[in-house]
């Protein structure tokens, strides 16, 4: 964990008292993605997985399709007080280059678009269709699947202080789990994994949040063919009009074995 976590003083006050004492935090730093050698965008990340992460952002984007549209990704320019490299710069050699100008990528939340434009520019965008019906899984089985996922979480563990994506098969069995500091990174990471590992369309997968479920979370299952999407958190007005739209199954609350199901019920067998 070493540069996934950092050590910091802090004041504990307690009603038996205070006590000064290092606590252990989750890392953020900034992460500068490139193309060409050219600034794209910069995304505020745990250190960690960042290849997985590169890819899964820019497949949900539109930008890749394929893992081998990435030819190359290295680490560049960026060093600490101590000439260290950061390894917070990667630079990407893409097989079809992309021009580089400021974009409205769908993943900010301040990008400007309503739920109408929003929901146009993911249909425009979908590769995969999800199949109608499929997965099944059992209610029981979906109800484990937050303790499964946290169980995982061992940055978490440590810091409490990241937030946990994890994919799953419809009966239960983990596949992959990431964590970051940013939900929407966790599932990039996510994503991109799959991508390399030649796993997309995800058409029979589970990906389980361990926040809430957002417009860019919801979007980034479509993207990536995921049929079943569930949170421990809410989800928002426009995740549920996306997720309703693409015929993804929406859990929200998922909290042992009361949940909100908010599109897609044909998939859970009560």
């Amino acid at each position: 964990m070493s540069r996934v976590t950092a050590r910091r003083r802090t004041l504990r006050i307690s009603p038996n008292g205070t006590i000064t004492r290092p606590d252990t935090l989750a890392v953020e730093e900034p992460l500068e993605i490139r193309t060409g050698g050219q600034s794209l965008t910069v995304t505020m990340r745990t250190p960690g997985a960042d290849i997985d992460l590169v890819h899964g952002f820019l497949y949900a984007e539109g930008i890749i399709d394929t893992a081998e549209d990435i030819v190359s990704a290295r680490y560049c320019a960026g060093t600490d007080e101590n000439g260290q490299n950061t390894y917070n710069v990667l630079d990407l050699q893409l097989r079809t280059p992309v021009p580089v100008r400021p974009r409205p990528f769908l993943t900010s939340s301040s990008c400007g678009l309503c739920g109408k434009t929003a929901l146009d520019e993911v249909r425009t965008r979908i590769r995969h269709p999800i199949p109608a019906g499929s997965p099944r899984i059992d209610v029981h089985t979906l109800a484990k699947l937050p303790t499964e996922l946290r169980s995982r979480q061992q940055v978490f563990d440590a810091t409490g202080g990241l937030h946990g994506a994890g994919l799953f098969t419809a009966d239960g069995e983990a596949v992959a789990v990431r964590e970051d500091i940013g939900r929407h990174n966790a599932v990039d990471k996510l994503v991109g994994w799959a991508l390399r590992e030649n796993r997309l369309p995800a058409q029979d997968l589970i990906l389980m949040v361990s926040g809430r479920a957002s417009f860019e979370l919801v979007q980034k299952a479509v993207m990536a063919g995921i049929p079943l999407l569930g949170a421990v958190s809410a989800p928002s007005s426009l995740a549920v009009d996306l997720a309703a739209d693409a015929g993804l199954t929406l859990v929200g609350f998922l909290r042992g074995e009361t949940m909100n199901v908010y599109t897609g019920e044909d998939r859970i067998a009560l």
